[in-house]
């Protein structure tokens, strides 16, 4: 089984659920007590913020890219991004390193996609929400996206960051987050992506009226069958 690579901490607590979720994943597959192989490199996510909201984005790449170059050379045969928002930097990530980056925006599309679905409602960051380098990832995918309106990405962006990424999970923020995914599929979304990885420890499949998409579940799937590749299961 190949070796998979994450860069983690942005929030540790969507990163655990990476870790788990690879395990369970590679458990399931392969039975017994075989568990995934994998190197974590973890960064400290109150500075990775800070150049989020000072727009420092070059300098989060140069960050991202030295753990991925670390990653490397712990040998690694891929690289997981372990957070929607910080995708805007992937380019970096990629430039530095020869194993491939497992696109967290192309994992999810083809989930849509083989869904059957086209009109597909975002939730995630108002950097994911807002921003191309998401959104026009997915569209080049051939995904109609659909956003909510300010009010609804200004509550979904605040319970990110004060609550999910603290490990905070609060029922009136769920019903929140119901409300604004109702007025996406008022809006003719099939399906919704939680596009930040911390949305699933608020939002499931029982909380939505359409097909919900979670990303790091998506993520991690992919990157279990990408190192299982050729291995005899």
């Amino acid at each position: 089984m190949r070796t998979i690579g994450l860069i983690g901490g942005m929030s540790w607590e969507s990163t655990a659920e990476y870790y788990r979720m690879l395990n369970e994943l590679t458990r399931s597959r392969l039975g017994g007590l075989h568990s995934a192989p994998c190197v974590l490199y973890s960064v400290d996510f109150a500075e990775v913020e800070r150049l989020q909201v000072q727009g420092r984005w070059e300098e989060a790449g140069e960050l991202l890219a030295a753990a991925a170059r670390s990653l490397q050379s712990a040998g690694v045969d891929m690289v997981l991004l372990c957070t929607n928002t910080m995708h805007k930097v992937a380019a970096h990530i990629e430039a530095a390193v020869s194993v491939p980056l497992l696109h967290l925006a192309d994992t999810t599309a083809q989930a849509v996609r083989a869904a059957g679905l086209r009109r597909i409602g975002l939730l995630g960051t108002a950097f994911t929400m807002e921003q191309d380098f998401y959104r026009g990832r997915l569209e080049a995918a051939g995904l109609d996206v659909r956003v909510p309106g300010a009010e609804g990405r200004a509550l979904v962006h605040k319970v990110i960051y004060e609550e999910l990424c603290a490990g905070i999970v609060r029922e009136d923020s769920r019903a929140a987050y119901q409300r604004v995914i109702g007025e996406l599929v008022a809006q003719g979304a099939e399906g919704v992506i939680l596009g930040c990885t911390e949305i699933e420890l608020l939002i499931g499949p029982e909380h939505s009226p359409v097909p919900v998409f979670p990303t790091a579940r998506l993520h991690a799937e992919a990157a279990v069958d990408a190192a299982l590749a050729g291995h005899p299961s």
